[in-house]
Formats: structure tokens, C-alpha cells, sequence
């Protein structure tokens, strides 16, 4: 129902709660959807080059997607407190799935940008399905409930590079979206008959609803904190994933895209801990996790800039070390998120939609600048510029873990 006074939004939340199969189908659905936001960052090498694409805008493609996902978040998501969920997510599956289809015969890189926009806006839809999933929690469990559907969040994100690689090694980078386009319709079909609906019982306007997020980012400082480090540490794992097929691909490493594929699939062991990290922050270890995420950033970034700086002779041990570097910073990132998210998700349950779409639109703004940053820092200084700007991005994260309130 409608406050008037305030304008905030009463949904009308699943009386259910939650079971494992219902988990387990909001993990895979987050999973498979997210796979088209980060398979661009492995792709930029065959696309730049089959579109006529110079080394230093390769960084667009893997900006297009994160960028249209930030704007879905921003003008899509907030209908969830606005329209029935069900409806909301069908349809957004379905544009998704035209979208990747179309991207299978674009003919320039500036189609190319423009179908993937569309598809990262109607991707979004990920931030609609997290909210149901918090708002059937127990009471007092929803940092594990939100844990164990990033899990499958967080997996779709590591394993898209690496299945991305390998359907583009096999058949060529365009298959992966004609791939792309016949899962998210089979998706769309299960959750047709699965999905428990939400419909919120508003009275308000599309316009009202999009105003009330400048009141809501004013009012709810967790929100602006969690927000903009999540922003910074997203920056830092665009910044990396999009550049390092680019520096593994050189001596000593020489990797090719099934290499490239393989050691992705390595740094995917980093959401194993995501459901850890919900349940700390269920414990009230919010700050200590946080602080110590973005330490562990800071140390990958600086593992990874010495493993690729490695000398010939030492490819393997060089590359071991890389992997080690893409695990730990996987880690910081999903942390960082897990714990963001719980804390946002706790603020306002009428607002649950609003309150998703401001956090993880203003975080992959912070992907879509690293993506971008990408292709001008590997021109300009190569893999240890890389490193350390995503170092930077890490220790500013710190700094504002030390001066926020506690929570």
C-alpha cells in the first residue's frame, strides 16, 4: 500500500518461506543470466578484431553490457516495487533473449554496442529476483539466504569468461549469443511455472517511483557507503578480467582462448565463499569482513602485477601465481558485494526494489569505468598500470571502511 506522506511503497512479499529447491532455482537463474554482463571482457580480443576494432576502444564492449545493466538497475529494477514481479522478470528475459539473438548477425562494432546495451538493461532482472528471495527469508537469515543465492550469482560470473572462451574457441565468438539467446528462453519457460509471484500493492506513478531514488540514496547513508565501495571494488575486477586475456596471451604466457578459458574457470574456486560472507554479516562481523576484503584486493592486485612482470623462464610458476592473484581478488570483490547487498537489503523491505537497483547500478557504473579504464591503461602502460590502478581502487575502498560508521 501507499504512504502518502513519504511516497515509499508497501509490497506485498511471498508469505512462503523459502525452501532449497527454490534457492537453488534463484542461484541457477542469477547464474545464467549474469553470464552475458562479463563474457564480453573474454571475447574483446576475437570481437575487436573481427569488427575493426582498435586495441585501445576494445574496453567498449565490455563497458556496453555493464553500462545497460547499470541503466536497467536504475529505470527497470525500481518497477518491482511498482509491478508484479512474475511479469516483470518474463518479460525482461525475453528482450534479453532477442537482444543476444540480434547480436549473433550484428555487422559493426556500433550495432554491436547498442544490442549489447539493450541486453545488459534487460539482464537486470537478476536484481528483481534477489529482492524475492531476501523478502522469503526467515527471519534472521537473510545474509544466508543472500549468500547462497550470489553463490550462483558469483559462479555465473567466474564461469562466463571460461565458457565464453571455449564456445568462441570451438565456433567463434558469435555462437556464444546465439547460445546466450536459447538459454535465457528455456529460462524463461521454467520460471513461467516456478516463480512465486510478488505483487506489490502500489499506488503511485512510474515517475513518483524513479524520483523517490534521489530520496532514498539521501536518506540511507549504508546505502551511499556500500554503494560506492562495491562501485570501487567492481572497477577493480572489470579492470583486471578485461585486460588479463590481453597479458596472458603474451610471452611467457602464450595462452590461446582455450587457455585463456581454462585459467578463468581457476578463478571461479572464489565463490565458494560467498555463503560464508552472509553469514558473517548475520553474525555482525559487517565491518572486520568488509576492511579485510578490500586488504585481500590490495594484495592480489600487487601478487598479479609481480606475476606478470616474471621473467620467461619462470611461465609456470608465473602463472600459478596469476591464478592465485584472480582467486583472491574474486574473493575481495564477492565479500565486498555479499556483505553490501545484506546491509542494503535490511534498510527499507518496502523499498527492497529501489534499494537493489541504486546498489548494484552505482556498483557497475564502477565495472563499466574499469572496463573502460581497461584498454587505455594496458595502452599506455601495459599490465603493471593495470595492476595498479586497480590497486587504487582498492585502497580507496579501505579508506572509506575507516571512516563509515559502523553498522
Amino acid at each position: 500500500m501507499l504512504d502518502t506522506k513519504d511516497g515509499q511503497l508497501c509490497g506485498r512479499l511471498p508469505a512462503s518461506t523459502i525452501t532449497g529447491p527454490q534457492t537453488l532455482l534463484f542461484a541457477a537463474s542469477t547464474g545464467i543470466i549474469v553470464t552475458n554482463l562479463f563474457a564480453p571482457q573474454t571475447l574483446v580480443g576475437l570481437i575487436g578484431p573481427s569488427l575493426g576494432a582498435s586495441a585501445a576502444s576494445v574496453g567498449l564492449v565490455a563497458m556496453a553490457t555493464l553500462l545497460g545493466y547499470a541503466a536497467g538497475l536504475f529505470f527497470l529494477v525500481p518497477m518491482a516495487d511498482l509491478a508484479e514481479n512474475r511479469a516483470l522478470i518474463l518479460r525482461m528475459l525475453l528482450t534479453a533473449a532477442l537482444a543476444a539473438g540480434v547480436a549473433v548477425f550484428a555487422p559493426t562494432i556500433a550495432s554491436l554496442l547498442v544490442v549489447l546495451f539493450v541486453l545488459g538493461a534487460a539482464c537486470s532482472a537478476i536484481q528483481i529476483l534477489v529482492p524475492i528471495a531476501a523478502s522469503m527469508a526467515p527471519p534472521g537469515k537473510a545474509g544466508r539466504v543472500i549468500g547462497d543465492v550470489m553463490s550462483g550469482l558469483m559462479i555465473g560470473i567466474l564461469l562466463a569468461r571460461p565458457l565464453a572462451s571455449l564456445v568462441a574457441d570451438a565456433w567463434g565468438w558469435r555462437a556464444f549469443y546465439g547460445l546466450s539467446a536459447t538459454a535465457l528462453v528455456l529460462l524463461a519457460g521454467v520460471l513461467a511455472f516456478t516463480l512465486p509471484q510478488r505483487r506489490p500493492e502500489a499506488k503511485s506513478s512510474y515517475g513518483a517511483l524513479i524520483a523517490s531514488l534521489f530520496g532514498l540514496l539521501r536518506d540511507e547513508p549504508v546505502l551511499r557507503r556500500r554503494a560506492l565501495t562495491a562501485a570501487l571494488v567492481m572497477a577493480a575486477f572489470s579492470l583486471f578480467w578485461t585486460a588479463v586475456a590481453l597479458r596472458l596471451a603474451q610471452p611467457p604466457f602464450g595462452l590461446g582462448q582455450r587457455g585463456i578459458a581454462l585459467f578463468a574457470l581457476v578463478g571461479a574456486g572464489g565463490a565458494v565463499v560467498t555463503p560464508l560472507f552472509g553469514r558473517a554479516g548475520d553474525h555482525g562481523w559487517t565491518r572486520s569482513a568488509t576492511i579485510a576484503c578490500h586488504l585481500v584486493l590490495i594484495g592480489a592486485m600487487a601478487l598479479a602485477a609481480w606475476a606478470g612482470a616474471s621473467q620467461p623462464g619462470a611461465s609456470w610458476q608465473s602463472l600459478v601465481l596469476m591464478g592465485v592473484s584472480a582467486v583472491l581478488l574474486d574473493i575481495g570483490v564477492t565479500g565486498d558485494q555479499t556483505l553490501g547487498r545484506r546491509a542494503v537489503n535490511l534498510l527499507q523491505p518496502e523499498a527492497r526494489g529501489r534499494l537493489n537497483g541504486l546498489f548494484v547500478g552505482i556498483f557497475f557504473i564502477g565495472g563499466a569505468i574499469g572496463s573502460l579504464l581497461a584498454g587505455a591503461a594496458w595502452t599506455w602502460g601495459g599490465w603493471t598500470c593495470v595492476c595498479a590502478i586497480g590497486a587504487v581502487f582498492g585502497a580507496t575502498a579501505l579508506v572509506v571502511d575507516w571512516i563509515g560508521e559502523p553498522e
